[in-house]
């Protein structure tokens, strides 16, 4: 078998991973720490709607929805009936299915109906398949996978001047998403990890049994991702942000809603402070988690922008 390019490697582990793997097995996301996450974003959403006009025909929708969490929790705050999923495992689908019945599948952007779109995407761009490049003597390579190693090939790519030995990595899926999103005039609000300004670096991780594992070793068994270049994207689309999460969050009413539920359900009060300070302190997800708003550069600030 000829060696195999780093992203398409990636993008096949993941495909295999996420079909046979109920998400949240090995990892943790923001929408299982806290009911209230979602519940912000249901509230964001409803208002991006407002100013949008509240047009009839909007649709909602998530790519890479996990177990639906976070869009049962969401729709607490905003009951609208046009719920669209991207999502292509049918065992995940069938996750949503039972937190959000009505909801409507499909395996990519491109046929979600035309009509006002707001997207939401959480830890969803982190999963989209990167291509490697380090930086030898004679010039930029670029990795590719053979029996369980990287090999390098010459590349012909466009990229900075850096010191040898670098490493980056560029997610052409992800440019790609946020320019089909940007070409329809929807809305995404993307919540993931990575630095606000782009950067060399290798940062591929992968999480199998809740362990960190070598991302070439188990492939289709552990779930691979890697830091989104929100500046890329922010050069390539019109987009708000980003920024911070705890900033964000607190923006919309993180502390406020927690509160409320602590003193309406004292019996959870511990879980929420602990839920709260996960979400937003600097050593946990507060700061290496950004968000940011892909939407028309005629849009006003956004909330959790201004």
């Amino acid at each position: 078998m000829p060696p195999e390019r780093f992203d398409h490697f990636m993008a096949r582990a993941n495909a295999t991973y996420y079909a046979q793997h109920i998400f949240g097995q090995d990892f943790t996301t923001a929408p299982e720490i806290s009911q209230v996450f979602g519940e912000l974003l249901g509230c964001w959403a409803k208002v991006v709607w407002q100013m949008l006009g509240a047009p009839a025909d909007v649709i909602f929708a998530e790519a890479g929805p996990g177990r639906g969490v976070l869009m049962a929790d969401a729709l607490r705050a905003w009951a609208t009936p046009n719920v669209h999923f991207i999502e292509a495992s049918p065992k995940l689908r069938a996750e949503q299915a039972k937190r959000v019945p009505h909801a409507a599948w499909h395996a990519s952007l491109s046929s979600i109906p035309a009509g006002p779109l707001i997207l939401i995407g959480n830890e969803f761009l982190d999963a989209l398949p990167v291509r490697q490049f380090v930086r030898r003597a004679s010039g930029w390579v670029e990795r590719y996978v053979e029996n369980g190693a990287y090999v390098e090939i010459p590349a012909d790519y466009q990229l900075p001047d850096d010191p040898l030995g670098s490493v980056r990595e560029v997610n052409e899926a992800a440019i790609s998403f946020c320019r089909e999103l940007s070409a329809r005039d929807g809305i995404g609000l993307f919540i993931d990890y990575g630095p606000a300004e782009s950067a060399a670096g290798e940062s591929v991780q992968a999480i199998r049994n809740g362990i960190y594992a070598d991302p070439l070793s188990y492939p289709g068994e552990a779930d691979i991702t890697a830091h989104v270049d929100f500046a890329r994207i922010k050069r390539t689309v019109h987009a708000q942000g980003p920024v911070k999460q705890n900033q964000f969050l607190s923006a919309l009413g993180l502390y406020q809603r927690s509160d409320f539920l602590a003193q309406k359900h004292p019996e959870k009060a511990l879980d929420l402070r602990l839920s709260v300070q996960r979400l937003t302190a600097p050593e946990a997800m507060g700061s290496l988690f950004k968000v940011l708003a892909v939407c028309p550069d005629h849009m006003p600030p956004l909330p959790g922008f201004a």
